[in-house]
């Protein structure tokens, strides 16, 4: 399957989301585990069929691994990914999507449920929101950076401003775009793959760098924890992992 037919698969499976929350009275907690709202339960029930259709293996934040993980591509989704905004209406909350296959991200897709706003990016082929290129915001100086954050830090790492705004996939599309000059976790969040898997490589197609703060592989295949970070400039980066304490 070529990128272009990944892409509007990964488009259908956003659809039948936005289709399945339409429809949906009850967006609250569903009592399954704790943070899991019905929200998600329809909205994995909306986009897994539509990519295990297609023959791709799915890794879903909330239903697992279905089909075979060594499959040739693999399909790592969050169906909401910013769901606590969603179910308190804050318009914050997206799917997203991005397809691994053996030489890691190949294409990935995010789109802000609330606002329709779509962020997508092929491997070598650039990154765009709604059909325009993206380029994040040039900045080298923490101290005149604002930050997207996920936890809480130990202390003040000197940065201008920072955001906590909830959605990991939609903050490190932020920083794709420039409006955000810099996303990490701190303290003692971390996040899994299908948080941040579509978020950072439309970061890496934008010119943004990505690391992780403990230096450890940044693209998993399971529900492992990585503490990734991402910065507009290489100057911004050095700088933001220079306060080794966040």
């Amino acid at each position: 399957m070529d990128e272009v037919r990944l892409l509007q698969v990964l488009d259908e499976a956003v659809h039948a989301v936005r289709s399945a929350l339409d429809g949906l009275d009850d967006w609250g907690p569903a009592g399954t585990r704790p943070g899991q709202y019905r929200l998600d339960l329809a909205a994995d029930a909306a986009a897994t069929p539509i990519l295990r259709g297609a023959g791709l293996a799915v890794l879903s934040e909330e239903s697992g691994v279905t089909g075979e993980p060594s499959a040739p591509l693999l399909a790592v989704i969050d169906p909401v990914d910013g769901s606590t905004n969603a179910h308190r209406g804050i318009p914050f909350y997206a799917t997203s999507i991005c397809v691994l296959d053996a030489e890691g991200p190949l294409v990935g897709v995010v789109v802000n449920q609330a606002t329709g706003a779509h962020f997508e990016a092929v491997r070598g082929g650039g990154a765009q929101r709604d059909g325009h290129s993206l380029a994040p915001s040039g900045c080298v100086e923490l101290s005149s950076a604002i930050v997207g954050i996920s936890g809480f830090p130990a202390r003040y790492p000197g940065w201008a401003q920072f955001r906590a705004l909830g959605a990991a996939a939609l903050e490190f599309c932020a920083v794709a775009e420039g409006t955000l000059d810099a996303y990490s976790v701190v303290g003692r969040s971390t996040l899994f793959g299908w948080d941040y898997l579509a978020g950072m490589l439309i970061c890496s197609e934008a010119g943004a760098v990505t690391t992780e703060r403990d230096g450890a592989e940044v693209v998993v295949r399971d529900a492992a924890t990585r503490r990734p970070a991402v910065a507009a400039t290489q100057q911004l980066s050095d700088q933001l992992h220079a306060v080794t304490d966040l």
